[in-house]
Formats: structure tokens, sequence, C-alpha cells
């Protein structure tokens, strides 16, 4: 067949079954990872060179079955624009959250969401307000628009200081909340986030960043989406990145007053979305069972390796993420190198955290391979 005379259809038939099936192809270890009703029991083997990766917080358990369908479906529409397919993702998220259809905006992973909230509300004049530690994109956003960036400690039991963030934003500009925050892994009271959002000045927009919402197990915690109809200030950013399992497709979420979107709406790139992620999104969206097994067995795996780490005499921040902190009591940068040198990469080093050391929770041989290394290199 010459490259003239193969045609659209004929190039999706070979696609799907061949590169296209191949690559949409669920792995069998993290099928039966999302299938099994215990944690894999099986001895994690590693070959040389091959890096146990524990250091980006992503879920190892992938994306829903079902997504990769919708993937593999949606091979044929490549060559269009995904417009219809993004209403009806917008119409979906709208319905989850009980908000309407032009209070969603979808983005690029939510990392595009913090970017276009700090061109849309910082710029000289206009302060970036943070926790410190807390996720760095923000800040760094909000420097590029010339904005002074003011990182605010977090109080010794690694919450946000809401009346110091309060004080810092008295002349408006924009607070960053990243609840559970990260690399923390622990969460800010709910009465703490609402009285944050209650005492915001009228000129300072609230930006809460859920990534993590859905491993929080504290009946002190809470999602802030529903005060969004009483807070035109307010934004709440999500992510299809960690319970989706999607990091590696990119799709994210901001949920706000028709308004307050516009004006995010006005820095967004045209198109940033495709196709595979939107309908992969639909469709996780539907599978709660996946869902509910990926936060399962990160509570369950996240458990075991908490009581392993204070079994070895190490204290571990409260944690209510997919991710922990373990307090080492010494500079976390050299046992960070000796872990990779042993085949295991966790977290980089925070400033603000230099002896606490952050590890991803993966499936339960990914963490016997962490805690062999660890030892080792504790040793």
């Amino acid at each position: 067949m010459t490259a003239k005379s193969l045609s659209r259809r004929g190039f999706v038939q070979i696609l799907g079954a061949g590169a296209a099936a191949a690559a949409l192809r669920v792995p069998a270890s993290l099928a039966a990872a999302t299938t099994s009703a215990a944690p894999v029991k099986a001895k994690a083997k590693h070959a040389a060179g091959e890096l146990v990766r524990l250091s980006s917080n992503e879920n190892p358990y992938g994306p829903s079955p079902a997504a990769f369908d919708a993937m593999r479906d949606a091979f044929g529409l490549s060559w269009r624009y995904p417009d219809e397919h993004v209403d009806a993702l917008i119409a979906d998220l709208a319905k989850l959250h009980g908000v309407g259809d032009d209070q969603i905006l979808p983005g690029a992973g939510s990392s595009e969401i913090l970017k276009i909230a700090t061109l849309a509300f910082n710029g000289p004049g206009k302060p970036a307000v943070t926790a410190d530690p807390t996720f760095e994109a923000l800040g760094r956003y909000a420097g590029k628009t010339g904005a002074p960036v003011v990182k605010v400690p977090l109080t010794a039991d690694h919450r946000h200081d809401v009346p110091a963030m309060l004080k810092a934003a008295a002349g408006g500009g924009l607070i960053y909340v990243c609840n559970p925050n990260n690399p923390t892994a622990t969460i800010t009271p709910k009465a703490q986030i609402r009285d944050l959002i209650a005492q915001a000045p009228v000129n300072a927009v609230v930006l809460v960043d859920e990534a993590y919402h859905h491993y929080a197990d504290s009946a002190d915690y809470e999602s802030v989406i529903p005060l969004i109809h009483d807070h035109p200030n307010l934004i709440v950013a999500r992510t299809f990145s960690k319970i989706h399992g999607m990091a590696g497709l990119r799709l994210g979420y901001a949920v706000a007053q028709p308004g307050t979107l516009a004006k995010l709406r006005e820095q967004q790139a045209f198109d940033s979305l495709n196709i595979l992620v939107v309908v992969a999104a639909q469709a996780s969206l539907k599978d709660k069972a996946h869902l509910e097994r990926s936060r399962r067995l990160n509570r369950e795996t996240r458990d075991w390796l908490r009581t392993a780490a204070a079994g070895m005499g190490y204290k571990v921040l409260p944690t209510e993420t997919n991710f922990l902190m373990i307090d080492l009591k010494k500079d976390v940068a050299p046992v960070i190198a000796s872990l990779k040198d042993h085949g295991v990469e966790v977290g980089r080093r925070f400033s603000a955290l230099p002896e606490c050391l952050r590890v991803t929770v993966g499936t339960r041989p990914q963490m016997e391979a962490f805690l062999a290394a660890f030892r080792k290199v504790m040793a």
C-alpha cells in the first residue's frame, strides 16, 4: 500500500492493531494491582539501571481501563479539534460539582490553571502569597509577571498560617493555598480555610489547589468548591494527574464564578487540550470503582510504610496524600543521592524542611524496594 493510497480509515485500523494497541494496553502488573483485593504481593524486580520512581507523587496504578478503551476509540478523531468533547467533559464536571457549565475551565494540567491565574491576578504591586514550603510552580509563574512573591512559613504543625497570609495579602494579589499541601502531605483544617476565604480582601483572589483532594481521609478536611457560590474571588484547581493516574496526559481544571473564569480564559492558549485526554477523563469519571481501588491501595500501602518507618525510629509527618515525609534529623541531600545509587528515586530536597525526605507511595513491591535501600543507606 502506498502512502497516497493509505486512507485515514486504513491508517487507524493499522494503528489500532499495532502501535496504538501497544501504547494503550494496560500493563498486566498495573491491571493486577488495581483489580486485586489486596496490595500486590509479588516480589519487586528491578533491572540493572532501572529506577524505582517515588519522586513525583504519581499514581502507580495508572488510569482506569475504561480510559484506555476510550483513548483507543478516539484515535479516529485525532484529525478534529475536540470542541464537542471538551463541552461534554465540562458538563460532566459541572454536574459532579453542582455548578454551571460556565463555572468550569479545563486546562493542560492544573499547572496551566496556576500559570494563567498568575497572569490574570499577579503583576507589579500585586503579590503572590504562598506557604513555605508548598508546591513551587505558582510562585515561579508569579515571579515572571513581576509580582513580589511572599512566602509565609507554615505553622509548627505544618499548616498554613492563615493570619500571616491574610496580613501579607492586605493590599490584594493572589493567595495560593495547596490543601492537602505538597510537600508536607498535611492539611490545614477546614475552619481555618473557611476563615481565610471569608476574610480575604475583596481585591485579593484565593486559589485553593486541591490536587490531592481524593486522598484526604481526615474529618477536618473538606473541599471548598461549595463556597464558590458566595465568593467571586475564590478559584479551586483540580487535576487528573493524581487519583485518575493521568500525569502523563495533562488535564486539570478550575472551578470558579463565571466572571472570574472569564479572566482566566483570557490568558489561556487556544485548544490546549487533546482529544485523547478528554475522552479518557470522561471515562475515568464514570469508573468510580477504579478510583476507589486506587485510593484504598494507596491508603493501605501508605499506612504500612508509615508504620515501618516509625518502627525504625523515624518520625513521619501526618499524611493525607499519596506521599509522606520522613524526618531524618539530618540533611536529606546525601540520602537522596545514595538512594538513587541504590536504584530508588525519591523527592527533592526542600530548603524549608531540609531534614525531611518526601517519598511517593507506590505499589507494595516498590515500597519494599525503597525500605530495603533506605535501611542500607541509613545503616
